[in-house]
Parts: C-alpha cells; sequence; structure tokens
C-alpha cells in the first residue's frame, strides 16, 4: 500500500511539473497549431506498469502461501487418517481375538456339557440295568417265598424270619424317606438363583457325614452314591417352577435302586437266618 501511494503522489507531482524522462514529441515536428496533449500520454505508463508488477508479486506470494497452508493441511490430514487407520486395525485385531477366545470358551463349555450327558445317560443305563437285576431277585425271592409258605412248616419258618427283619425294613425305609426329603432340598437349593452356595455345600456335608455314622447307610453303600448325585445330577424345573419334587433326574432313580435294595436285604436277611439256624 505504500508503494502504491507513493505512485500515486509520484503522478500527481508529475502533472504539475513533468520531469524530463517523460517523452516529449519532436518539436521540430509540430507545425503550426499542432496540440501538446500528446505530451503526458506515456506519463501514467510507469506508475501503472509499477502497481501491475506489485499485484503479480503480491498475487504470487499470496498462491505460495496458500500452496503452503493446503500442503500442511493435507499433511496434517494424511498423518490423522494413518493414525486412525492403525488404531481402528488394532481395535479389530483385539476383537477378533476376544470373539476367537470367546468362541473358544464356548466350545469347551459344549464339550463339557455333552461329557455330562453321555456320562448321565451312561450312568442311567447302569442304574437301569441294575434295578432290573434286582427285581428279578427281588421276584424270584417271592417265588420261593410263595413256595416255601405253601410248603407248610417251612413256609412258618419263612414268615418268622421275614417278620423279624420287619424292623430292619422298616428303619431302612425311614432312612430312605429322610435321605428323599434332604436330596430334595438339595436339589432346591442347586437349583435356586439366590440361595448361597455354600449353604448347599453344607447340606451336602450333613447328609454325607448321615449315612456314614448309619449302619444302614453303610450296609447299602450310600455314601458314594450321594457323592455320584452331587457330582452328576444338575437337573433342574423352569424358572416358574413351584413343586420341588420336579428338580433332579438321578436322584430319583438312585432312591427307586435303594429302595428295592432294602426290599432285598430284608428277604436276604431272613435266608440267612434261616440257612445259618437263628430261626
Amino acid at each position: 500500500m505504500d508503494i502504491l501511494l507513493f505512485l500515486q503522489v509520484s503522478s500527481m507531482n508529475n502533472l504539475n511539473d513533468p520531469p524530463r524522462w517523460n517523452i516529449q514529441p519532436d518539436a521540430r515536428e509540430r507545425g503550426v497549431g499542432a496540440g501538446d496533449g500528446n505530451q503526458w500520454n506515456y506519463a501514467l505508463l510507469v506508475p501503472m506498469l509499477g502497481l501491475a508488477a506489485f499485484r503479480w508479486i503480491w498475487t504470487r506470494e499470496s498462491q505460495r502461501e496458500i500452496q503452503k497452508v493446503k500442503d500442511e493441511y493435507e499433511k496434517d490430514v494424511c498423518t490423522i487418517k494413518s493414525q486412525m487407520e492403525a488404531q481402528y486395525q488394532e481395535t479389530l485385531t483385539e476383537r477378533r481375538r476376544a470373539a476367537a477366545t470367546l468362541e473358544l470358551e464356548l466350545e469347551k463349555e459344549r464339550q463339557r456339557v455333552k461329557s455330562y450327558k453321555q456320562a448321565l445317560i451312561s450312568q442311567s443305563q447302569q442304574l437301569m440295568e441294575e434295578r432290573k437285576r434286582l427285581q428279578q431277585q427281588r421276584d424270584a425271592l417271592e417265588e420261593e417265598k410263595q413256595r416255601l409258605v405253601k410248603s407248610g412248616a417251612a413256609g412258618a419258618v419263612l414268615r418268622d424270619a421275614i417278620e423279624k427283619e420287619n424292623d430292619w425294613y422298616q428303619r431302612a425305609t425311614a432312612t430312605l424317606k429322610e435321605l428323599e426329603r434332604l436330596l430334595v432340598e438339595r436339589q432346591n437349593a442347586y437349583c435356586s438363583l439366590i440361595q448361597p452356595r455354600d449353604q448347599r455345600l453344607e447340606m451336602e456335608k450333613n447328609m454325607l457325614l448321615n449315612v456314614v455314622k448309619d449302619p444302614i447307610g453303610a450296609e447299602l453303600n450310600l455314601e458314594s452314591d450321594l457323592k455320584d448325585i452331587f457330582k452328576r445330577d444338575k437337573h433342574c424345573a423352569d424358572l416358574l417352577n413351584m413343586d420341588k419334587r420336579k428338580n433332579g433326574s438321578l436322584m430319583w432313580v438312585y432312591l427307586k435302586y435303594w429302595q428295592l435294595q432294602v426290599t432285598v436285604q430284608k428277604h436276604k436277611k431272613a435266608e440267612d437266618a434261616i440257612l445259618q439256624g437263628r430261626i
């Protein structure tokens, strides 16, 4: 702006007192009546050229600054873009790693549940076979009992022996009834969403102690059977279920098995009493 003001002031001074460097028309070529206005035609040429040069220089510098800003902006954009892409790839890798880990854990749980199901099915089949065998023994004993009853004196001896074992049978049945009640409560605690786990473990511990102390529990080998129930019976009814007896699966098979064992033991004790001459 200072240069432009200087050029304008210079131009005004030239109009009042044109310097000698202004191009003058040849005086010899001017005849009579020739006008002298053409001598000022080039007076403004120099300021205009200076102004044009200034505008050219200013425009070029401005374009250079603009291009510099653009280059810095593009560089910053590229840097931010690279950082965001790297962060995105890192996040994506972590998510994929976490998803793979969860999938592996899920597959392990599936295999574990599958093995539990297979073990439960195998155990149930074994118990059913044992129950069938005990039922056959019971039927055979019942047939033998009926045969002896029909034989007169021998029948009277057998009835007397069986009557003497009724006390043991009643105590064993009462033990199984109490054990059934405790198992129902234990399974309800296992299926409960609010009952503490420690409370269920305490119940299991007390049940094992009771069957170890009870002679009937030792005769029926209830300790190992209870441990098997605690380990494998994970069946629970639906969440809206209000009947505790609908929980559990393996425990009910064991209860029927134990009752058959008690019946068989009753007749076996009576038979042993007869054979050993105690009756």
